[in-house]
């Protein structure tokens, strides 16, 4: 009876630099909008986005890809919402996020070769190729399933509602999915660098 895999490898770095952009800027975003008003709220979540991406650089060397993207989007639609005074900028941002994403994943599932393997390779060192087709695949349809329900809230409910879903709702729904997965990158990872034939 051969004993069980380890569980995967991962950069606690990596994934410390990730926690920073997607949650420190939501919570700075929550504690002015509370204070003040969602303009005021954008411009401190644009301000934070680019201080976490700085110390991204300053601290580990380098920004990833994904990073770099979602603060991009949110200097556009932050931008937008300041510039145009309309909330509904910043609500459609997660929207236009997930669907990007998704798209670059699909088109990574059907050229057979995993577009998130570029920006995660890092947390999952020992993961087989067939087990970066599958949790490219996997991400693909959960961003889009993000995509579909940011949308529903937005329209369903009042902006404070979806405040709550996007702190409450979206980040431990992503969480969630990510621990989902965890099985099946066990059954597809090696246990060393090297690939087991």
């Amino acid at each position: 009876m051969s004993e069980p895999k380890p569980a995967p490898k991962t950069d606690p770095k990596a994934a410390g630099a990730g926690l920073l952009v997607d949650l420190g800027p939501l919570l700075i975003f929550l504690g002015v909008y509370w204070l003040a008003d969602v303009i005021y709220a954008t411009a401190a979540f644009m301000l934070a986005t680019a201080a976490a991406l700085v110390w991204s650089r300053v601290k580990f060397g380098k920004i990833s890809p994904l990073l770099l993207f979602s603060g991009v989007m949110v200097m556009v639609f932050g931008g937008l919402t300041i510039f145009l005074h309309d909330k509904s900028f910043i609500q459609i941002k997660p929207t236009v996020y997930y669907a990007v994403v998704a798209g670059l994943l699909f088109y990574g599932v059907r050229t057979r070769k995993p577009t998130l393997k570029l920006v995660m390779e890092h947390a999952y060192p020992n993961l087989r190729e067939t087990g970066w087709h599958l949790l490219t695949r996997n991400f693909a349809w959960f961003f889009v399933g993000m995509a579909i329900m940011n949308e529903v809230v937005r329209h369903a409910a009042d902006f404070n509602f979806w405040l709550g879903y996007k702190l409450w709702g979206a980040l431990p729904a992503t969480f969630l999915f990510g621990l989902a997965n965890v099985p099946m990158i066990l059954r597809h990872s090696d246990e060393d660098e090297t690939e087991v034939p």
